[in-house]
């Protein structure tokens, strides 16, 4: 018998940059104690990953709960598509209002350099997950992508830990599972593309039709395909399994600064679809 979805306010939906830890108990804190773990919810679009849920004390002394999955839900044998479908539709059965994400990303932008860390505020979508929804009947807009309230907590949490954050930036979405290619990059670029990852998209979309806020925190893991020097395969996993604790300190910080008592103008940038 599969379990039923627990009620939690906020979401953590992990990336490479938090992958090679277990979140949050690895990162040695009294704040946040693991409720429930590995439950595998039954979904319209399949067998979901595994989530967590975990209980958090908030810095106005609240407790408040947390599901979070690794890796963007992304397996073996499933379609990325279908893993964002099985993620979002339990967090809204969760009633889900915040979103926080972390990935890794290459660097485009040329003032970019491994290790920096970036709050990206718009994204440029080259995937082919196109129609990517849970089936419902709004119109999205997507004039504020990102939530500036929650982007604002990020980057100010980054910014007290860290030397090199960039507050802003355009994400371009691709597919994957390879990287770009030079000739890629470079369109991207001319574009006004700031880095290029994967997961951004369709997981903005998905947030914006359950009504939730969504932003998130993006580590350069290497440079893009023709920009500055080639990326080495050692440095890619330095970083990945050398920095985790890092990423997860500050999105656990954050996670704890954000408050759901408060409407936020994101879930009203949806509207009854006008087709019939």
């Amino acid at each position: 018998m599969r379990p039923i979805v627990p009620q939690a306010s906020i979401a953590f939906i992990g990336g490479s940059g938090t992958n090679s830890i277990s979140f949050p108990e690895d990162l040695d804190n009294a704040i946040a104690q693991v409720r429930q773990d590995r439950l595998v919810f039954e979904t319209p679009f399949g067998a979901t990953p595994p989530f967590k849920l975990f209980s958090l004390q908030t810095d106005n002394g609240q407790e408040g709960h947390v599901l979070t999955v690794r890796m963007h839900g992304w397996r073996q044998g499933v379609t990325r598509a279908a893993a964002s479908r099985q993620v979002f539709w339990v967090l809204r059965e969760a009633g889900v209002k915040r979103v926080v994400a972390e990935g890794g990303v290459g660097a485009i932008n040329h003032l970019l350099r491994p290790r920096d860390l970036i709050v990206p505020s718009d994204y440029l979508d080259f995937s082919l997950r196109k129609d990517v929804s849970l089936g419902e009947s709004h119109l999205m807009s997507m004039r504020r992508p990102a939530c500036p309230d929650l982007r604002t907590l990020i980057t100010r949490e980054a910014e007290s830990r860290e030397p090199r954050v960039f507050e802003r930036g355009v994400y371009a979405v691709t597919d994957g599972r390879h990287f770009e290619s030079p000739a890629e990059v470079a369109m991207f670029s001319r574009l006004g593309a700031d880095v290029v990852g994967q997961s951004m998209c369709p997981e903005v979309y998905l947030a914006r039709e359950i009504g939730a806020c969504y932003a998130r925190l993006d580590m350069v893991v290497n440079y893009a395909e023709g920009v500055v020097q080639d990326w080495e395969h050692t440095e890619l996993k330095e970083i990945f399994y050398g920095d985790s604790t890092r990423i997860g300190r500050i999105i656990l910080k954050v996670l704890r600064q954000i408050s759901t008592d408060t409407d936020c103008e994101c879930a009203g940038l949806r509207w009854p679809t006008m087709l019939t």
